[in-house]
């Protein structure tokens, strides 16, 4: 049975050119390249403190951490569902209070303060995006992000009533960038942007006082970005390439499964219909498919021809012992050298007429008796092969039969692929095995 549900799903992978030329333009649709967006621009605005959460317990130089508006915007390119590379662009202001330099509670550290004014910041970082590894929805409407990567930026730190301040006005230093966020997908080109970058500063004067460790700022904000990209592209970003490869393939099997399951269907409705062609209902020893009388029943009085109509029934007056001569032999082997069908079907061709009306005439002359035994090689199905051996071996008595041999003294078997004379490996040994054999007897 395993091996018939393989043949069965062979046939429909490499069946005919018709039957995939149907489904070509569904398989093309969801197997083609798809177009993204890669390209976006975000804007944004948000808070800059020199407060982050690496600050140590004095919380850099200066105690109090006082809010500012910044202003940023970036560039980015997607380059894969999970990575992209963005250039960031941030301005604004970062100020604190209460210099740690100065004695705690002191009239002096309240009025100790600085203000950072960053004149303009560029970076180029990675932007790794985490939930686009979805199982279940291609696109992604919560989209967790971290970013990390270097930039360089132009700053005028001052710093009032504080021991040691550094007021030389604009300069210019390395920063490292390191953020994480998530983006909300409100549509296939928009997302709002939530984020908290921490600046890591190459210099210990970033907020004009000469501390111990190199200073940081952070900035909280929120955006809007706009991908660019054709009308109907989704963003590379919030694609989940594990997702829908899994619809593809579910897709793909419920095609598959339907396609066999018709297959299925088809192969029993054949099956009866084989059954009921090669049914024998009124026991006359002809197949109804080749039956022309039905309904005809053998009796004591009565005999039927190849197609099932009844003829004049000879009765012999005496028993005569059957000799099989050479020359009897040599008409049957003849009649088997010349016997050709049409290809993959039962039709006898018309060049071996002239063979087989000599084995008819033989039978008629002798009254011998004959077996036909229908054969095949072991290309096809085994139920195909079978039934086209019993088919050829039936057309060959139908034949015989029309030129006047006595039915009920011709058998006709097939036995399909199953007693092969030559290996199938090659042509000429399939040839053989494609055959009729005639036995007298």
């Amino acid at each position: 049975m395993k091996l018939k549900h393989v043949a069965i799903a062979a046939a429909i992978i490499c069946g005919p050119a018709t039957v995939f030329a149907q489904n070509n333009a569904t398989d093309t649709m969801r197997f083609d390249r798809k177009a993204f967006r890669t390209w976006s621009l975000g804007l944004n605005g948000g808070i800059l403190t020199h407060y982050t959460p690496f600050n140590n317990s004095n919380n850099g130089d200066f105690k109090k951490t006082q809010a500012d508006w910044g202003y940023g915007a970036y560039i980015k390119k997607q380059i894969l569902p999970s990575f992209g590379l963005q250039a960031d662009f941030l301005m604004g202001h970062v100020k604190g209070a209460y210099a740690n330099s100065l004695a705690s509670s002191s009239q002096a550290q309240d009025a100790s303060r600085f203000d950072t004014r960053i004149e303009w910041s560029g970076s180029v970082s990675a932007n790794f995006t985490i939930a686009n590894m979805s199982l279940n929805h291609q696109r992604s409407l919560l989209s967790p992000y971290l970013t990390a990567g270097a930039g360089y930026m132009s700053y005028n730190a001052i710093a009032y009533n504080t021991p040691n301040s550094d007021n030389i006005g604009y300069r210019r230093n390395w920063f490292v960038p390191v953020g994480a966020g998530f983006k909300i997908g409100v549509s296939k080109a928009v997302n709002i942007d939530l984020g908290y970058t921490v600046g890591f500063m190459k210099t210990n004067r970033f907020d004009g006082v000469a501390g111990s460790l190199n200073d940081r700022y952070s900035y909280a904000h929120a955006g809007i970005e706009i991908a660019f990209g054709k009308k109907k592209a989704s963003q590379l970003q919030n694609y989940s390439p594990i997702a829908a490869l899994r619809e593809a393939n579910a897709a793909e099997s419920a095609e598959l499964r339907n396609r066999l399951a018709v297959a299925e269907a088809k192969r029993q409705a054949d099956q009866q219909q084989y059954a009921m062609d090669m049914a024998d209902d009124d026991h006359d020893g002809v197949a109804n498919k080749f039956d022309k009388c039905p309904g005809t029943v053998l009796n004591d009085s009565t005999q039927v021809d190849g197609a099932g109509c009844p003829i004049k029934r000879v009765v012999p007056v005496f028993q005569q012992k059957v000799i099989v001569t050479e020359e009897d032999r040599k008409v049957v082997d003849e009649a088997i050298r010349n016997l050709e069908f049409d290809l993959g079907k039962a039709s006898i061709r018309a060049h071996s007429f002239a063979t087989l009306n000599k084995v008819a005439a033989l039978l008629v002359e002798k009254n011998f008796s004959l077996k036909l035994a229908g054969h095949t090689d072991n290309t096809g199905s085994a139920d195909l092969n079978m039934r086209l051996s019993k088919n050829r071996a039936e057309a060959v008595k139908a034949y015989l039969v029309a030129q006047g041999a006595n039915a009920s003294r011709i058998e006709a078997t097939g036995y399909g692929q199953t007693q092969p004379i030559a290996s199938n490996k090659t042509a000429a040994g399939r040839q053989q095995n494609r055959r009729v054999e005639f036995t007298l007897f």
